[in-house]
């Protein structure tokens, strides 16, 4: 009975999440939510006491998506910066992948004014500052620590900014092909000398390695 339970209560944020990303906060309905997941709207409500539940519930997916992929690749042996870049990537993928992700920027987006469990914008921010202070402690962006809070700017604004261009219905192939170039520019302002060689601008499993190939396959 409580497997049952909680699959239910995981198609209704999953259609939750499908019904913002497409919707909005404002136009997405219990009535289409229900519908979406198949279940009644007694049966939502026995789970979600209002919309707001489910959009938070909704931003708490796309939080422990998030954690889990930095974790992952923390725990994979990845440097911070190599984490930074392939957690850029990874957002690319998950935005076209899994509505969670895109609802979560959109309904922090449209309900700024509201308290909200999560704040999956500022989720994101925070994983992309703390990687790439890690990989400042670490001595991998030496060449940051002369302008440290340009580079910190710099790199918050282009990694949110993957969603900005996301939004637009770019096709993931061309985003995929935006984010490498993106790193391939931003890596050797970061890095010093020779060792930008060391790190795969592209996402992983990509064709080319190193930020000098990224930048002339892209």
């Amino acid at each position: 009975m409580q497997e049952r339970s909680e699959r239910t209560r995981r198609r209704l944020v999953g259609a939750a999440a499908e019904m913002f990303h497409r919707n909005g906060y404002a136009n997405a309905t219990l009535d289409e939510i229900a519908g979406a997941a198949g279940v009644t709207k007694g049966a939502l409500y026995f789970h979600f006491a209002s919309k707001d539940e489910l959009a938070e519930a909704v931003q708490q997916r796309g939080h422990t998506l998030l954690h889990d992929e930095v974790r992952a690749l923390r725990e994979s042996g990845a440097s911070p910066l190599q984490a930074l870049i392939d957690i850029t990537h990874w957002l690319a993928t998950t935005l076209h992948e899994d509505p969670a992700i895109p609802a979560s920027f959109r309904i922090t987006k449209e309900c700024g004014a509201r308290p909200a469990v999560v704040d999956f914008h500022a989720a994101w921010i925070s994983a992309v500052c703390t990687l790439l202070r890690l990989a400042r402690d670490a001595g991998e962006v030496p060449a940051a620590e002369r302008g440290w809070e340009g580079a910190q700017a710099l790199v918050t604004a282009a990694a949110c900014g993957i969603e900005v261009l996301s939004g637009t219905g770019m096709p993931y192939r061309e985003l995929q092909r935006k984010v490498a170039a993106m790193w391939a520019l931003l890596l050797p302002g970061l890095v010093d000398g020779e060792r930008v060689r060391e790190y795969r601008a592209q996402a992983r499993g990509g064709a080319s390695a190193g930020a000098g190939a990224a930048a002339a396959g892209v």
